[in-house]
């Protein structure tokens, strides 16, 4: 995963003491999916720095009781301090021990119930942590940030600048996407959640949103390189995406 920043080696050695502590419980390596920004870094398939721990919870509802338990006992364990929680959902805020509280001393840690059916997941060698842990695969990686990049705007009426970055990443690079997520997710054909996505981008997307969020993941130089091109490339790999879509649709036997 890039570090950006030498400041930010202590929050990616949290990051990695804390997942290992995860991975390293039964009851949250066997019931957790690994995903989310951190676990497309650590994968090698996104080159940004990323500073939450996100999962899906693999198991029945009547389990979010001794999941909880089981994370609180790995903070107590690591002196991480719950900084907030939520009563409706697992997710979290811990603080890590440091020496200057002006810098970064907190990690997410989220966990998505239910995730989508469609999500996939399979066992992958993490080399930073030197474990086999259950994650998103790729395509379903991909087709989750797709929808994320509006479903966030609908859900709290922000945008993160990180989805739009990830999201031009991942289509730069030509990886697939789990149409089965987007259709199940979204409730519209992939061509016209494609012409939403693209009209919201258009709308929606401007280069403050993309300076607040992205000047402390990346680089100084990458930073200043991609800021210039995000928005333009994002709707030109948008549209191809649709007009791929199309081309596809007109082809498939009546």
């Amino acid at each position: 995963m890039l570090i950006p920043r030498r400041e930010d080696a202590i929050h990616k050695a949290w990051l990695l003491r804390l997942l290992t502590a995860i991975c390293e419980r039964p009851k949250l390596s066997q019931n957790l999916g690994f995903k989310g920004g951190t676990c497309a870094a650590m994968r090698g398939f996104l080159d940004r720095f990323s500073i939450d721990l996100d999962f899906d919870l693999l198991a029945n509802k009547k389990e979010i009781p001794s999941i909880r338990k089981a994370l609180e006992n790995v903070f107590t364990d690591l002196d991480l301090t719950i900084k907030d929680k939520s009563s409706k959902v697992p997710q979290y805020f811990v603080r890590y021990p440091a020496k200057d509280m002006q810098r970064r001393n907190t990690i997410k840690i989220d966990i998505l119930f239910p995730p989508p059916k469609a999500n996939k997941y399979e066992m992958v060698r993490l080399p930073e942590l030197d474990r086999v842990v259950k994650c998103q695969t790729l395509e379903t990686m991909v087709a989750n940030k797709l929808v994320a990049l509006i479903e966030r705007y609908e859900r709290t009426g922000k945008i993160a600048g990180r989805d739009v970055f990830d999201v031009h990443h991942f289509l730069l690079n030509g990886y697939s996407y789990s149409k089965e997520i987007i259709l199940e997710l979204r409730k519209v054909s992939i061509s016209d959640f494609f012409n939403r996505l693209i009209e919201f981008v258009e709308k929606h997307v401007n280069n403050t949103l993309i300076d607040q969020d992205l000047n402390h993941l990346l680089p100084d130089k990458e930073f200043h390189a991609i800021r210039k091109i995000l928005k333009p490339e994002i709707l030109r790999l948008l549209k191809e995406e649709l007009k791929r879509e199309e081309t596809n649709q007109k082809t498939l036997p009546m």
